[in-house]
């Protein structure tokens, strides 16, 4: 088949990927015999079209799934969507242009699940599919469907009868905006301005100044605290406080919590403003107070600011003191201040009822479990350690959201006794259905209500290796797999705290195992200034227009620059570096298929010299390029490629094989065979090597010649090159060293003499001490210099070094 003159990658990219989908290139084999290697793939949030970090992350993950399907393994790369909990309400509110508070739950339920089905996820799904992503996609879950929801559930009731899980009515982190408690590792830090406000408060007879960011929360004061140690408060203990503008008492108490560096060393505890609040109510038993709503208005205790925003009250507090001499002073400060990661609303803490996961007791183990695991890179661990050591809630696992998964559990109306749904019924909702008792066993009472709350999204996402194999049940695949560790997860670094590290201890403590052996972590997409890209800020970058305007393949060999884990700013002179590369591989596949029209896959008798010297650099390219696979330094791999497809193959070995293969009645039809042959293995070899990354443009040269020759219909079924002992040839490597820094010196001389390199020479000196070596590649040299004749002058020194050279031209 005559290949075009020009790719068309427009054109091609749709056909081939259509093929691959038509032909099922990706498809596991379930019930195979053959190695199996696992890939839990991160299932991305629906969140309507792919952006362009997706496209690093995911490229990244593809090239090593790529590079395994051709070492020979049967790959499991599966692939789901994450489409429950808060994320696609949001969605689905801001799409359909809708309130779920204003709409009956069930209604609600229901558009989401058709919206997502009917217009958002196929359209989502498509974005990974023109990447180029080659997970079977037979192989599907949507974290909300059936499936999961069993899964989820199941690792619920596991739990609970593990005595992991518990219900409580405590303080629990939550989002005034979403209107839900949120867990720690849903929390990120801002810097935001605010005033240190130095309130007085009175205490027998004296003025006790406190200084504080929070004086809203006045109206919640249950206790002031000092250090045990600080002498300016001692004489104070046991004494009560008044506190400004509410006039009424609390406790003074000493706690060594207390900082005597910090502020006033003196500190007032409402219930909540943050972790330490909560640890003093608790270790002190002292009153709960309630001052904000759950949607982040002042509650009745705030008197005349009932009703008021957060931020009005804390304005208008500070008013009132002011004119009440109340306020010594305010100093504005930039401070670290927790907010909701979603959608970056500060937290509060309410006290209500919670289901969490008792897990602070297992730090310990936790380490453990992260020490046992193999990170690519290595450094990735500190992350996971460092969270690890910060950890100070349990898990938070229950949302008030209108949409995600249930707790399949429902609560005697008489003594809150808890029913757990039986394992046979899963998934159940218990809004609609009822109970696997008629009365209470605790109590006998026969009225019951369900769980309205929902599942945090990541008490599901976290059991992902287990929702993957489980689409496996019934054949071999799933026996081989089912109690063991996947091989890979591949992942970004800023989801390590949420979904690495949850899946970790759900695999723990359901099976005692780590999830998976490595992880891979891929760094950040940034902007060309290398920056975080955000809407607010106007400078994301949309995949789908740089497809448009390159191809797919030129961001996948964007996405390869980058060594693993590190963020890559985005410069779109990569792209245009991406295109040349693929302009001149398919060039030079053209000249060599146009000098492989009669090649018949024969093996020469005895191979000339420049042919060995190519086959032994490319021989060391392999070893090289699977050696850094194996270590997932793919970005290596797609170097040293580059480096060689440029240089030793374009810049010289096509230079020199040329008489040859255009003259074959001057040097010989062996020696024309020898080129023909080195020219198939090191094209073939080029186009194996890119594949796990330009995956589109080597399937099309590939299909156009090598398919036949190989007997394989894509070059992703394929084998990968293999490193062969009997091409080493250091002989005939240095001998091709000097042969190519001679003929670079002579293109030089010519060029000097602005001359043209095709430009015939009488007699080309060599000034070198490499006589011998250089006699079985002088015919070569002169080919490509054009040379009538060779002769060797008195030089003594090696060609590659500083070969000196004499043209009569």
């Amino acid at each position: 088949m005559e290949m075009p003159k020009r790719y068309d990658a427009e054109k091609e990219e749709p056909r081939i990927q259509k093929f691959w989908e038509d032909e099922k290139i990706f498809a596991f084999d379930k019930d195979s015999d053959t190695e199996v290697y696992s890939i839990d793939t991160p299932p991305p949030t629906v969140s309507g079209k792919m952006h362009l970090g997706h496209a690093f992350s995911y490229a990244q993950q593809d090239f090593v799934a790529r590079y395994k399907r051709m070492r020979g393994f049967n790959v499991f790369y599966p692939f789901g969507t994450d489409d429950n909990g808060l994320p696609t309400k949001l969605l689905i509110e801001k799409t359909k242009n809708v309130k779920a508070a204003d709409i009956d739950r069930k209604e609600f339920v229901k558009l989401c699940l058709e919206t997502l089905e009917k217009e958002l996820r196929p359209a989502y799904m498509a974005d990974w599919k023109r990447i180029g992503t080659s997970c079977d996609f037979s192989i599907f879950y949507t974290t909300i469907n059936e499936h999961c929801q069993r899964i989820s559930q199941r690792s619920f009731i596991d739990l609970l009868e593990k005595g992991r899980e518990y219900r409580a009515e405590a303080p629990a982190m939550f989002c005034p905006k979403c209107q839900t408690a949120i867990s720690q590792v849903e929390t990120e830090d801002a810097e935001l301005s605010s005033f240190f406000n130095d309130v007085v408060f009175k205490a027998d007879g004296e003025d006790l100044v406190i200084a504080t960011t929070r004086p809203e929360l006045l109206p919640a004061c249950v206790g002031i605290f000092y250090h045990p140690d600080d002498k300016r408060y001692q004489h104070l203990k046991g004494k009560k406080a008044k506190v400004p503008l509410f006039d009424f008492e609390v406790p003074i108490m000493e706690d060594e919590k207390a900082d005597p560096e910090k502020g006033t060393g003196i500190v007032m505890c409402c219930t909540f403003g943050d972790a330490t609040d909560a640890e003093w109510q608790k270790a002190h038993q002292l009153p709960i107070k309630k001052a904000i709503t759950n949607d982040g208005k002042m509650t009745g205790l705030a008197g005349k600011y009932e009703g008021m925003s957060i931020e009005t009250a804390r304005k208008m507090m500070i008013e009132d003191m002011k004119d009440q001499r109340l306020l010594l002073s305010q100093e504005p400060i930039r401070h670290a201040v927790n907010v909701h990661e979603r959608c970056g609303t500060p937290i509060e803490f309410i006290h209500s009822k919670q289901w969490f996961i008792k897990y602070l007791d297992l730090k310990k183990d936790m380490k453990r479990w992260g020490k046992e695991l193999n990170w690519f890179p290595e450094h990735m661990k500190n992350r996971y350690d460092n969270w690890v050591e910060g950890l100070q809630w349990d898990w938070c696992i229950s949302r008030q959201l209108p949409f995600g998964i249930p707790f399949p559990v429902w609560y005697c109306k008489k003594c809150d006794n808890v029913i757990v749904a039986r394992e046979d019924d899963l998934p159940v909702d218990p809004t609609v259905d009822k109970p696997p008792v008629d009365k209470c066993p605790e109590c006998g009472g026969i009225e019951f209500e369900g769980e309205i709350d929902i599942l945090n999204t990541w008490a599901t996402s976290s059991l992902t290796p287990t929702i993957a194999k489980d689409l496996l049940k019934g054949t071999k695949a799933y026996t081989r797999l089912k109690d063991k560790p996947m091989n890979l997860r591949p992942q970004a670094h800023d989801i390590i705290t949420f979904w690495l590290f949850n899946t970790v201890v759900k695999s723990q403590l359901h099976w005692n195992m780590n999830p998976w052996h490595d992880c891979m972590i891929s760094g950040w997409a940034l902007d060309p200034k290398g920056k975080k890209m955000s809407k607010s800020k106007g400078n994301v970058i949309e995949p789908q227009e740089m497809i448009k305007k390159y191809n797919a393949d030129a961001l996948r060999f964007w996405a390869a620059g980058s060594k693993l884990g590190e963020d890559l700013p985005f410069q779109e002179k990569d792209l245009v570096t991406a295109q040349k590369f693929m302009t001149k591989l398919w060039n030079a596949s053209r000249f060599a298929f146009m000098h492989l029209e009669d090649y018949r896959s024969a093996k020469p008798k005895k191979l000339e010299i420049m042919d060995r010297w190519l086959l032994a650099k490319l021989n060391r390219l392999i070893k090289a390029s699977t050696e850094s696979f194996d270590r997932y330094e793919y970005s290596r791999t797609k170097m040293d490629t580059e480096i060689f497809f440029w240089q030793v193959f374009c810049d010289n070995y096509l230079e020199i094989v040329k008489d040859r293969l255009y003259n074959p009645d001057k040097r010989g039809k062996e020696a024309r065979l020898s080129g023909q042959y080195a020219l198939y293995q090191t094209l073939l070899t080029i186009l194996k090597l890119m594949a796990p990354f330009t995956s589109f443009i080597t399937e099309a040269i590939y299909q156009g010649y090598f398919s036949k020759m190989e007997g394989m219909k894509s070059i992703h079924l394929s084998s990968w090159p293999e490193n062969l002992k009997e091409r080493d040839d250091e002989k005939a490597e240095k001998a091709g060293d000097d042969a190519v820094a001679i003929i670079a010196a002579t293109r030089r001389f010519k060029s000097d003499a602005d001359k043209p390199l095709n430009t015939p020479i009488k007699k080309l000196t060599i000034e070198c001490k490499d006589q011998k070596a250089l006699e079985e590649a002088l015919d070569e040299i002169k080919g490509a210099t054009k040379a009538e004749a060779i002769e060797f002058g008195k030089g003594d020194v090696e060609c590659n070094e500083e070969v000196k050279i004499k043209v009569e031209l």
